[in-house]
């Protein structure tokens, strides 16, 4: 019998998307709030405290991106294998809170802040396809791009925290890494305590559909032709997107705004992307996903067009960084709801690790060309072959991956 409830929009939000969803983002905010710690203070800190030149934060950006892309196909096929996706999720999460003790013991050394860099992305390489799989099997497929959506919104109030956070000890304690790591470290602990506790997963020994699970069926998805054609555009667009760290210190350089505000660009992205993920993924919904993905790096060529305006000042960093948050609402969990369509229940965590490898091993691939292109050429040259190459990537995955709306 239905109840007359004077919240019925709200209490018919919670009955459509499964608690997994708010658990897990729970887990992503506080992790993110860790993550973004660091991305918010390594560009300073590398660039003018250490004085590293373009090609080496290219290296080292590029490691943390996607040096460790590998080891989502492992998360994903170890996930699936063994039935247990919040087992390996925490061990990902695990392993990226103990990097964070070790970075203040490696000092200024570009390679121990390397090594621990990959180890910290390797964590998360392994608990992404995982957590995306949690999430795609608790939820209805026509929900798919708004559970992904909310996720990704709990998941960037993070990101928004956390750069401020970083901000503010930066204002009060000055360039001293030691505490910026200890308090990114706890808020990693306390993500995995969440995860521990309170997220829950499907039972194992419940009947699910699809091939029997291994590291070979995983990759045999690259034999269904929609698979394939996601997952080569997915690394072709990534191939072509400038990294964050890139993104907001060309931002920083175009707009001549102060070097004290590199921080606290990472937020203008996150305040748009909290803003949109969920209206944006559940548009997908209806949209169409994968249209959606490439109207989302459409708005991405819109960024590098206008780094090119001289002397924009704050009116361009603002539009640079609000059309920024908007490519991460409009693909980042668009493409999981997307891939979910495809791959079976079976193989959910390994479809879903086979993509993300394919899209992190093209923007590790990014970074590095992007830094060495910087170190020997201007920034006006750099700006305009990524512009160039999004166009013909965007261009190309358009032309092989074509969607209907019916068929999201």
């Amino acid at each position: 019998m239905y109840v007359a409830s004077s919240r019925p929009a709200k209490t018919d939000f919670r009955k459509r998307l499964p608690g997994t969803v708010f658990a897990l983002g729970t887990v992503s905010l506080l992790t993110d709030i860790s993550a973004e710690m660091i991305t918010a203070f390594l560009p300073v800190y590398l660039l003018f405290t250490l004085q590293l030149g373009y090609a080496q934060f290219g290296l080292l950006d590029g490691i943390y991106t996607g040096a460790t892309a590998v080891l989502r196909l492992v998360g994903g096929a170890v996930s699936d294998k063994f039935r247990r996706p919040k087992a390996v999720a925490a061990a990902g999460y695990g392993l990226s809170a103990a990097t964070k003790v070790f970075f203040p013991l490696v000092g200024a050394s570009p390679f121990g802040i390397g090594a621990l860099m990959a180890a910290d992305r390797a964590g998360k390489g392994i608990r992404t396809a995982p957590r995306d799989a949690m999430i795609s099997l608790a939820t209805p497929e026509d929900r798919l791009g708004a559970a992904f959506g909310v996720h990704r919104s709990m998941d960037t109030f993070g990101a928004l925290l956390g750069p401020l956070v970083t901000f503010l000890l930066l204002a009060q304690i000055g360039m001293v890494p030691g505490p910026i790591f200890a308090v990114s470290a706890a808020f990693a602990v306390i993500g995995l305590i969440v995860l521990v506790s309170f997220v829950r997963e499907r039972p194992s020994d419940k009947k699910v559909e699809g091939p029997r699970p291994s590291f070979k069926a995983g990759l045999g998805l690259l034999t269904d032709r929609q698979f394939r054609r996601t997952t080569i555009s997915a690394g072709l667009l990534g191939l072509a997107t400038i990294s964050d760290a890139f993104v907001y210190v060309l931002v920083q350089k175009a707009t001549n705004i102060s070097l004290g505000f590199l921080p606290l660009l990472p937020l203008g992205t996150a305040v748009v992307f909290l803003a949109a993920a969920a209206p944006l993924g559940k548009l997908s919904d209806r949209m169409g996903r994968w249209r959606m993905f490439l109207v989302g790096h459409g708005l991405l060529l819109g960024v590098y067009a206008l780094l090119f305006i001289p002397e924009g000042g704050k009116g361009v960093a603002i539009a640079a960084l609000l059309l920024h948050g908007l490519f991460y609402a409009a693909t980042d969990g668009v493409l999981s709801a997307k891939v979910s369509e495809s791959a079976p229940e079976s193989l959910r965590a390994s479809g879903l690790s086979v993509v993300q490898t394919g899209q992190a091993l093209g923007r590790l691939v990014s970074s590095v060309a992007f830094g060495l292109l910087l170190q020997y050429s201007s920034l006006e040259t750099g700006v305009t072959v990524a512009l160039v190459a999004l166009t013909v990537t965007l261009v190309i995955s358009y032309g092989i991956n074509r969607e209907r709306p019916a068929s999201a």
